[in-house]
């Protein structure tokens, strides 16, 4: 332990009280003797480059090259991605792939090129690979999108894991995006980016975290194209960006560079070239389709975090309905366990919980309770035994069961990289589920329970499954939420099979979109938290997670009733939208009659777009398009529309423009191609534009687009499609997905059309049979210059 980490020691037993402050410390101290004598220690290390080609052996969709120091497996997949490794690497074992790696194309060819080096020509790519080692992405015409230069091994002298770098570089105009959840985002600006999941911190607060969900996985924006890259190693690493810089009169472009260093895994990478739908379409054909979740959970969800017992869920739940306030779901933080055993609701303070949920369940009202990894170490409770009877816990290098911080004091955590533990963790729900809850959010899952030393609970030295590969934590750590939601998921699933599963996860890497959407907690205090909140979602929506969103409200947004007020309208707008409220307070109820109206609107509108929300979540789950999109979704050429970072559309149809600082009451809005009508006035503006609308503390701008169909809840509760009038001359479309419940049914995809006839605006569904009339009743707005409707 250094210096840095003797001061935030004191800190944590300020911060936390002085108990669990120096339990804190001691698992520090623990952590890093298991370290020091575990992992292997440094010494002199020889560096490699791949060498110049000696032979080729071509196979499907491309081949394995072979240089005189490394061989590059490469080979173009059937969905059309483009995949190489460095020393023979394999697409396989992954825990980022859903199934199978996809097979090669057959129409690809790895064929000779120019200067001793070879390439492989496929429909949508080529890929070259010069005779040094450096591998170039182009697009079919042959403009160049990526080049990555040779690689570089840093190798134990006396055997072990290598670290490597790879230098990328790509073209002057590119925008960077992903790398997970970031808040400092969703445009990566230059700076090291760091690969290691970490919970919330106080860094936090100055827009650098958390960094809870951190993947390889970049979205490369530029005039050429688009293309996702993503190096497939879960170990620790650091992404350096630097925009490129393009040379005015004669001067010549300075191209824009990464670097990726690692200190471990194999070096491996996935490439994917088009329009980012058609990117993340090919993304999620590899990783997996996004869970689909229940309809109840894309409504209004809130979550308390304080103690109490029934009575105070009754409260919240008869405060929402007297002030009719929309309520779908109710989290229960870790006050409803019981202390004295792990796992289990307590008893006293909640005895009759199976018939309170029963009664919330008929008023649409669901419970979900949180879970974390940590087991208290306490001899005699039901799952600690269990476990231990088990040896399901993480042992360190040297066998003995690794002891952590949790939440409750000292603890130990499952494997969750070996099938048979997630098995084991995924029947524990059941005693929740007999208890009336109906989904799960996990936290605590980096595992980081104490994030003032950063590095996490558990050592890096210790031992885990990895599914039959074994490893050490430096693999395990990113994956290790992953692991954790895949159990909960596939535990709900064979409980309740009827049932779509409900489980958030805190952290995650490439994958977690198959098992849970994602929660980012608090992401920093006041209005910079509120930018980090956007930046987030549209982070992990690029890479490949449609389904997240944070914590509206809290205590700080409690204390600042504008504050509070505009982060519930962007949650609104957001796919997880959930409030939450300590024991210092946060109801919308407390904070005055006139922010308690402008929370009744913004939840009222979240419940009449219900419809369009269940769409976006099925259009996720079959096309991977995240609900939540930049600007540039549909034009990436544009750029005004890529260094755009205050809006965001919502689906195809709208345009959401949230208030980000303090005071505002008007604000600029740009606005892509083609006509878009501001919701609340009717008034039409045409695209391209930068203009200046009204944002008054009742709302946010929104903005739909000319001649969409947008399916939403009328007034008597059922579906209706408002239905927004094209420009003269255009015409307009629109998808809806009725969702049939919260079973598995797969419902077809319903396509309308819209245009002018004449004075008339018609609405006709397209069908195997032709046109016909739209099941629903239509509403058409922007008929009238002054913003009338019809």
């Amino acid at each position: 332990m250094d210096g840095r980490d003797l001061v935030r020691s004191v800190r944590a037993v300020a911060s936390v009280g002085a108990a669990q402050g120096l339990r804190t410390v001691r698992a520090a101290w623990r952590r890093r003797r298991a370290d020091a004598r575990g992992l292997p220690p440094r010494g002199p290390v020889r560096a490699r480059v791949p060498g110049t080609v000696r032979e080729v052996e071509p196979g499907p969709g491309g081949g394995l090259v072979r240089f005189s120091r490394s061989d590059l497996r490469i080979f173009v997949a059937v969905n059309g991605a483009v995949f190489w490794g460095w020393d023979g690497a394999a697409p396989e074992p992954s825990y980022a792939l859903a199934g199978r790696c996809p097979g090669p194309d057959p129409r690809a060819a790895l064929e000779p090129d120019k200067d001793g080096g070879w390439r492989v020509v496929a429909e949508r790519v080529t890929v070259v690979v010069s005779r040094h080692g450096a591998v170039e992405v182009l697009t079919p015409g042959g403009v160049p999108l990526r080049r990555d230069l040779p690689p570089r091994w840093w190798e134990p002298a006396g055997g072990g894991t290598a670290r490597w770098s790879q230098r990328s570089e790509v073209a002057a105009d590119a925008r960077f995006f992903g790398l997970g959840g970031r808040a400092s985002g969703p445009r990566l600006r230059d700076g090291a980016y760091r690969l290691w999941n970490t919970g919330p911190d106080r860094v936090a607060r100055r827009g650098v975290g958390p960094l809870s969900v951190t993947m390889p996985a970049q979205m490369v924006v530029a005039d050429a194209g688009t293309h996702l890259v993503f190096h497939d190693s879960s170990w620790d690493g650091t992404v350096t960006l630097r925009e490129g810089e393009e040379g005015a009169g004669s001067g010549h472009d300075r191209a824009g560079t990464s670097e990726l260093r690692m200190d471990g895994g194999p070096l491996r990478c996935w490439v994917m070239v088009g329009t980012p739908a058609r990117v993340l379409l090919t993304w999620a054909s590899l990783t997996g389709a996004p869970a689909l979740p229940p309809a109840w959970a894309l409504g209004h969800q809130h979550a308390r975090w304080g103690g109490g017992g029934e009575e105070e869920l009754r409260t919240v739940v008869e405060g929402h309905l007297e002030h009719r306030l929309p309520l779908d779901a109710v989290h229960l933080g870790a006050g409803h366990f019981d202390s004295r055993r792990v796992f289990t609701v307590d008893q006293d303070r909640f005895p009759k919980l199976p018939v309170l949920a029963d009664e919330l369940r008929r008023e649409g009202i669901r419970l979900v309770s949180v879970v974390g990894p940590a087991v208290e170490m306490r001899p005699g409770s039901p799952v600690y035994d269990d476990g231990v009877g088990r040896d399901a816990f993480v042992r360190g290098a040297s066998g003995e069961v690794v002891r952590g911080v949790s939440w409750s004091g000292d603890a130990v955590f499952p494997d969750f990289t070996h099938p048979r533990v997630r098995a084991w963790w995924g029947s524990l729900y059941a005693e929740r589920l007999a208890q009336g809850f109906t989904g799960f959010w996990h936290t605590l899952d980096e595992p980081t329970p104490s994030t003032v030393f950063g590095e996490g609970t558990l050592p890096r030295s210790a031992g885990h499954a990895l599914d039959g590969r074994r490893g050490d934590h430096r693999e395990a750590h990113n994956v290790y939420g992953l692991c954790m939601a895949r159990a909960a998921y596939e535990g709900l699933r064979s409980r309740v099979p009827e049932e779509r599963p409900f489980v958030l996860a805190r952290s995650g890497w490439a994958g977690v979109q198959r098992y849970a959407g994602v929660w980012s907690g608090e992401v920093g205090a006041g209005w910079s938290g509120l930018r980090a909140s956007l930046a987030l979602v549209l982070g992990l929506g690029l890479c490949g997670i449609p389904y997240s969103g944070p914590d509206t409200g809290g205590p700080d947004g409690a204390r600042s009733a504008e504050l509070y007020l505009r982060r519930l309208q962007l949650g609104a707008c957001l796919p997880l939208f959930r409030t939450c409220a300590g024991t210092g307070g946060g109801e919308p109820w407390e904070l005055g009659a006139e922010i308690l109206e402008h929370a009744r609107a913004a939840l009222a509108e979240r419940r009449r777009l219900f419809p369009y929300f269940m769409t976006l979540a099925h259009l996720a789950r079959r096309t991977g398009a995240p609900y939540v999109r930049p600007l540039w979704w549909s034009a990436p050429e544009e750029r005004p529309l890529r260094d755009c970072e205050d809006a965001f559309l919502l689906g195809d149809c709208l345009l959401v423009a949230p208030v980000l600082g303090p005071g505002v009451d008007r604000r600029a809005v740009q606005l892509p191609r083609g006509r878009w009508y501001d919701t609340a006035t009717g008034r039409a503006y045409e695209g391209p534009a930068r203009v200046l609308v009204d944002a008054p503390l009742s709302r946010i701008p929104v903005f739909a687009r000319g001649g969409a169909v947008l399916p939403v809840r009328g007034e008597d509760g059922g579906t209706e499609l408002e239905v927004w009038a094209p420009a003269r001359g255009r015409t307009g479309s629109g998808l809806v997905v009725p969702d049939a419940g919260d079973g598995w049914e797969e419902p077809e995809i319903e396509r309308f059309t819209v245009r002018w006839s004449g004075a008339r605006i018609l609405v006709e569904r397209e069908g195997e049979g032709g046109s016909g009339e739209p099941p629903w009743p239509v509403r058409v707005r922007g008929l009238e210059p002054g913003g009338g409707q019809m």
